[in-house]
């Protein structure tokens, strides 16, 4: 990439040839160019998203790498982002949009497997208010032997 821009939405493959901090190749989707960034001469800053081997945004950061370095890739073809919207038509030519999906049902405020918390008795202050048969935890041992005389 000699002498080309990096742009928005390149794909990247980042290996120490383009900085140091990549010991372990990775590669990237460019956000961003930050142009606003001052930095050396044939050196930029980026933000990218880090992607996985699925093509899959992992993580995002703020990059500084030599675009000489950096190997530009082609994007793969993937499946589409989601099922195509389609309509249907009713005889006489109207076309009907498809109905959404119902939300699912709601469970009082509760979010799903957890346990409702009911309320209950106040909180003992005292061990004697718990158990009857076990006294109260005596307070601080006196201090024996101590430093005043009688």
């Amino acid at each position: 990439m000699p002498g080309v821009a990096v742009a928005a939405g390149d794909l990247l493959h980042l290996t120490r040839e383009a900085s140091v901090q990549f010991s372990r190749p990775i590669t990237v989707r460019v956000i961003r160019v930050l142009t606003d960034w001052h930095t050396y001469d044939g050196w930029v800053w980026i933000d990218a998203y880090e992607l996985n081997g699925a093509g899959d945004a992992v993580r995002r950061r703020t990059l500084f790498l030599m675009p000489a370095g950096a190997r530009r890739l082609t994007p793969q073809p993937g499946p589409p982002a989601g099922p195509a919207r389609t309509t249907t038509r009713q005889p006489g030519g109207k076309a009907t949009p498809p109905r959404p999906k119902a939300a699912p049902p709601r469970t009082a405020g509760r979010r799903p497997g957890k346990a409702a918390i009911r309320p209950g008795p106040a909180v003992p202050q005292h061990r004697a208010a718990v158990d009857p048969q076990r006294p109260a935890r005596p307070g601080p041992a006196p201090v024996r032997g101590s430093a005043v005389p009688r």
